[in-house]
C-alpha cells in the first residue's frame, strides 16, 4: 500500500493540472471502490473549482469551492494518472478508457485524471470541509511526522511505557500519521535501533532521535519519487525510485550496508508484516 511518500508524490503531481482548475464533467463508473461512492458524486464534482489539494496521513483531499472536499485513498493498487494536460506539464495523450478506469474527472483546462485501480481496494468520499478532520478516516489519526507537532519530545512521551515492539507502536497511524512498513524499517535501521526492541524500553533521549531520522528518511524518499515495488506509479506514469536506495527493506540474507558490520539482513514477521533488520548493529 503507498506510504506517505508515494501519497504526497501523487498529490504534488496532481497539483499542476487540479489546484485553481474546474472540473467540466465528472464521470463514475461503478457504484463502490472498497466502499459505496457518495450520493450524486459525479453531480456534486461537476463545475467545482479546486481550490487546493492537501495530504493528511495517507489521504489526499480536494477542497471544492462547493465547500466539500474530496477524499481519495489510493488502496493497495490504485493510481490517479494524468493525460493532456495544457501546462505541458505531462507528455501523454488521453489513452483509451482501460477497465479499471473507475473515475475519471475531464477538467476545464484540458487535462484529465483518472482514477485506476484493479484491485478496488481504494475509496472516494465526498466530505464537508469544515469539518473534515472529524471524518471517520481522519479523526483518530496522529501528528502530521514532517510537520511542526512531530517532535522529540512529543515521540518521547508518545513511546514511554509501551510494551509493544517500537517497529509496532510507529507503524500505529494514532502515534504517527502515514509512516508505513518500509520506512519504518529504513528509519529503525538508521537510527541503530532493533525493531524487536519494546517502545517503552527506549531512552527518551534516543525516542526523540527517532524525529528528524524519519523526517530524513521520508524527505528523500519524497525527492526520489517514492517507492515502486508492484503497482505504484507517479501521476505521469513513472515509478518512483526510493526503492533502489533500501538498506534493509526486501534485502534478506544480504549483507549489512553499515560500514564495518558484519552482519546480514534478516526477516521476522510482526504483526503480519515483515520486519527487515541487522540483529548485529540494530539493538
Amino acid at each position: 500500500m503507498p506510504e506517505l511518500p508515494e501519497v504526497e508524490t501523487v498529490r504534488r503531481g496532481l497539483e499542476p493540472a487540479m489546484s485553481g482548475a474546474v472540473i467540466a464533467r465528472a464521470q463514475v463508473n461503478r457504484p463502490d471502490l472498497r466502499w459505496p461512492f457518495p450520493d450524486r458524486m459525479a453531480e456534486r464534482l461537476t463545475g467545482q473549482c479546486v481550490l487546493s489539494l492537501r495530504r493528511r496521513s495517507k489521504y489526499i483531499l480536494a477542497d471544492l469551492a462547493s465547500g466539500e472536499t474530496l477524499l481519495i485513498h489510493l488502496g493497495m493498487s490504485g493510481r490517479m494518472l494524468i493525460s493532456g494536460d495544457p501546462l505541458g506539464q505531462f507528455v501523454h495523450d488521453h489513452p483509451a478508457p482501460a477497465k479499471h478506469d473507475h473515475v475519471v474527472l475531464e477538467m476545464a483546462n484540458g487535462a484529465r485524471v483518472t482514477f485506476n485501480d484493479p484491485r478496488r481496494f481504494g475509496a472516494m468520499d465526498l466530505i464537508d470541509t469544515c469539518n473534515a478532520e472529524s471524518h471517520l478516516l481522519l479523526r483518530n489519526l496522529g501528528p502530521e511526522p514532517l510537520g511542526n507537532a512531530f517532535d522529540g519530545p512529543y515521540l518521547a512521551g508518545a513511546l514511554a511505557g509501551r510494551n509493544t515492539p517500537v517497529k509496532s507502536a510507529l507503524l500505529d497511524q494514532r502515534i504517527v500519521a502515514g509512516l508505513g512498513n518500509i520506512y519504518v524499517c529504513e528509519t529503525l535501521f538508521r537510527a541503530g535501533i532493533s525493531p524487536l526492541r519494546r517502545a517503552g524500553r527506549i531512552a527518551a533521549t534516543r525516542a526523540a532521535g527517532l524525529v528528524p531520522i524519519i523526517r530524513d528518511v521520508l524527505s528523500e524518499a519524497i525527492a526520489a519519487g517514492g517507492s515502486s515495488l508492484r503497482d505504484f506509479r507517479q501521476a505521469d506514469g513513472e515509478l518512483g525510485y526510493f526503492q533502489h536506495s533500501f538498506d534493509v527493506y526486501g534485502r534478506e540474507g544480504e549483507a549489512c550496508r553499515r560500514e564495518a558490520c558484519t552482519g546480514t539482513i534478516r526477516r521476522k514477521v510482526q504483526s503480519g508484516r515483515s520486519s527487515f533488520y541487522c540483529a548485529v548493529c540494530q539493538r
